[in-house]
């Protein structure tokens, strides 16, 4: 499983285990490779990307996962629901400070890097969005979040499933990518062929001392995983091909945009594969550290704040960089659960359930919040948590339906029941 880690004396007990557990499973990935290859995990962030079968037309999919448990009342304020206030009485956000989107809504003074995309259009929120079985486990949330297939035995993850919809052959050592950590999450776990590093630039033959040295290496490696157990010659041949591939891709993109920090970094460089024409299909970058159980920051300050201008900026960035490339990109963010509605004693938010999802991109019907508002009130929380009133495998559907070529959703999310659309995208 593809993880990013919260500073570990910040996270919650779970959330260092789950780290550590992370962590593990990416030594075992690079044992399993011999260290031929380059791989450098990053602290916070991981990127997974899909690389295109021919053929594909539809948008690129970014999937950027908010590792931790992300707080949606913080970053899109209901300041307009009186409740608000009365939960967080030292942490709410002054509805002064605000950038107010519409009647009840707010985006917090951090997210101001966003503004420009909401007012052009490209950039929506949904507001309320749960999952169908809820949990306040990190690990459990995740798992469940990634597979999305409750009630089911189903094992592979949705985004392998979409793939395996489009028709992936096997043997394509394109057909899946992850940079940014050598395994792949859940929602890529399934038959669909993947490979995984944790950056453009550390994708590379560590051993060679030239062009020519590298050209032996490769041809050696290459006959070395013409024969052996599937389970080994198989990544190691796809490792090598995307090698090669991604060798011959333009010099770096345009890197001053961005941030300094790994989530602008990862960005970066799915801009990169996106805009040089590879065919990405799926890209997921994943940014950690939002476990704020305390010391969230007082009045819209603090630790927060910090994470949602990173997020903000890197996000602005991500769009300036793709250009006109940004018609055929929908980012989607995700978090395996929201916060309590309620602050702790600590400054900080425990884990809770409904939540807010970002959905940037040239085909959104932006500019709007979006799903129905649950509210604050003691009869509208579940057990102290906003409730979630937008199944969140509806709003991915609709991109997938209308923006990448999806039919049915039910290979993709089993049991989804059919609904209105929201409308937050336009058929592409």
């Amino acid at each position: 499983m593809s993880l990013a880690h919260a500073p570990l004396d910040r996270a919650c007990d779970e959330g260092r285990r789950w780290s550590a557990a992370a962590v593990l499973n990416r030594r075992t990935m690079l044992k399993a490779l011999g260290g031929a290859v380059t791989l450098v995990a990053t602290e916070a962030v991981h990127t997974q990307v899909a690389l295109a079968a021919p053929g594909y037309t539809g948008d690129t999919l970014v999937v950027l996962s908010l590792r931790g448990g992300f707080d949606g009342l913080s970053a899109v304020v209901p300041g307009g629901d009186r409740a608000y206030y009365d939960l967080r009485p030292t942490i709410a956000v002054p509805r002064s400070r605000l950038l107010q989107l519409d009647g009840t809504f707010g985006f917090h003074p951090s997210l101001a890097p966003l503004l420009p995309l909401w007012k052009k259009g490209n950039l929506a929120v949904v507001h309320g969005v749960g999952s169908p079985d809820p949990t306040r486990s990190h690990f459990a949330a995740m798992a469940e979040m990634e597979r999305a297939a409750p009630g089911t035995s189903l094992r592979t993850g949705w985004l392998d499933r979409t793939l395996g919809g489009r028709g992936v052959a096997q043997d394509d050592a394109f057909a899946a990518v992850q940079i940014g950590s050598p395994t792949a999450p859940q929602s890529l776990a399934g038959p669909a062929p993947e490979l995984a590093t944790s950056s453009l630039s550390g994708f590379q033959l560590t051993g060679p001392r030239d062009d020519a040295d590298r050209r032996r290496w490769s041809t050696c490696l290459s006959t070395l995983h013409t024969q052996g157990p599937t389970t080994i010659v198989a990544p190691g041949r796809t490792a090598l091909t995307a090698a090669d591939r991604l060798a011959t891709l333009p010099g770096a993109a345009a890197t001053s945009l961005y941030p300094a920090g790994d989530l602008g970094e990862s960005l970066a460089d799915v801009a990169r594969l996106v805009k040089a024409g590879v065919g990405v299909q799926v890209a997921t970058v994943d940014c950690g550290d939002w476990d704020m159980h305390e010391n969230l920051g007082a009045a819209g300050d603090g630790w927060m704040s910090d994470k949602l201008t990173e997020l903000a900026k890197a996000l602005a960035a991500f769009a300036t960089d793709l250009g006109p490339a940004l018609s055929k990109v929908t980012t989607v963010t995700m978090s395996e659960f929201g916060r309590r509605a309620v602050e702790n004693g600590s400054g900080g938010l425990d884990h809770g359930h409904g939540n807010a999802m970002f959905v940037l991109g040239g085909g959104v019907n932006g500019g709007k919040v979006y799903g129905a508002w649950p509210g604050l009130e003691d009869d509208q929380l579940v057990e102290g948590a906003l409730a979630g009133s937008t199944d969140y495998r509806a709003v991915i559907g609709e991109v997938l339906t209308q923006r990448c070529g999806a039919g049915s959703l039910q290979d993709v999310f089993p049991g989804l029941a059919t609904g209105s659309p929201l409308g937050l995208v336009r058929r592409g």
